[in-house]
């Protein structure tokens, strides 16, 4: 019986030019994006929705910024083969694991820290942190949901001046105009 070939899968990590959070582009007009925003879809198919990576971890991302059905969140499935390990990483986001079946551990930063199917396994704003899982006979599976876009974009999303740079010159500004050269002492 011949061997199967392996499949290949994108190494989502790897991608030199994700998007992490969408531009909004043009004249700032909230109503205009709450109605691009609704008229996105509501429900996304799992079926739709490809996996990356591979040989002991998976991801399927089904909510990013770069889909322009919301801006805030990144939700995404990790599928973790028998006896398989994550990548050691971090970030500056927090995110939560809701483990929908198996069994696993969690490393934060030197600390072991072991779940089961119905836990859920919190990873803390900038984390050095890995995913394990303990069973070397079945697969683990994990919801993941992210607020990494609200991070990456913090205090920019609808975004308004409330008074402009004034066009008048200070009463001790006298005749300075902004030099061409710094100054040499």
């Amino acid at each position: 019986m011949a061997d199967k070939p392996q499949k290949e899968y994108k190494d989502y990590a790897g991608q030199k030019n994700r998007v992490f959070v969408r531009a909004i582009q043009g004249e700032y007009n909230l109503s205009e994006e709450l109605r691009r925003l609704r008229s996105q879809p509501r429900v996304r198919k799992g079926k739709d929705t490809e996996f990356h990576g591979g040989m002991q971890a998976w991801n399927k991302h089904y909510l990013e910024p770069k889909d322009g059905m919301a801006q805030t969140l990144h939700i995404h499935l990790e599928e973790f083969a028998p006896g398989g390990v994550s990548q050691k990483h971090g970030h500056v986001n927090e995110a939560v694991f809701y483990i929908l079946d198996g069994e696993g551990a969690e490393e934060h930063d030197g600390i072991r820290y072991e779940w089961e199917a119905g836990d859920v396994a919190i990873v803390h704003n900038n984390c050095v942190h890995q995913h394990f899982n303990r069973n070397p006979n079945k697969p683990a599976r994990a919801l993941v949901l992210k607020t990494k876009p609200m991070f990456l974009f913090m205090n920019m999303l609808f975004q308004r001046s409330i008074t402009r740079t004034p066009k008048e010159p200070t009463p001790t500004q006298g005749d300075f105009e902004p030099r061409e050269e710094p100054e040499l002492v």
